[in-house]
């Protein structure tokens, strides 16, 4: 999978997990991308209709392209890419229980950055005083 994965795409997934995600989603033609739990290097496109995730095995040829692992008899159809793969399935009367609408898309933590400390000036001279330094915030105060 060394192609640009789509942003439904959500990696290891089991089963379960996807249908818990889709259910909460719940709407008609939301769809992920996971990978495969039985046959290892293949994912599967899960599409959720009236309560029911219907799971669809998504298969890479040698060449790279795409296809989805069809009945007998039916002609598989290629795709260069995942993406082009979903656009073409986003297409009604394509063949899946509805065609795809929904994407949802992988949520990633958030990354706490730590606080970032100031950028330090250059050191002043060890001889001079921090009022007369020449990058101190301080100003030199003048008798009168």
């Amino acid at each position: 999978m060394a192609a640009a994965l789509p942003e439904c795409y959500h990696g290891a997934m089991t089963k379960r997990e996807c249908e818990e995600v889709l259910g909460r989603k719940n709407k008609d033609g939301a769809y992920l991308i996971r990978e495969s739990e039985t046959i290892q290097g293949a994912l599967c496109l899960c599409v959720y209709k009236q309560k029911v995730v219907y799971t669809y095995r998504v298969l890479q040829a040698h060449n790279g392209n795409y296809t989805l692992l069809t009945a007998g008899g039916l002609q598989e159809t290629y795709f260069k890419t995942l993406g082009d793969l979903i656009r073409n399935y986003k297409r009604k009367n394509q063949g899946l229980a509805i065609h795809l609408r929904h994407a949802v898309k992988k949520k990633t933590p958030m990354l706490i950055q730590p606080p970032r400390r100031p950028e330090t000036q250059p050191d002043a001279s060890e001889d001079n005083d921090y009022e007369n330094a020449p990058n101190s915030d301080y100003v030199e105060v003048i008798p009168d």
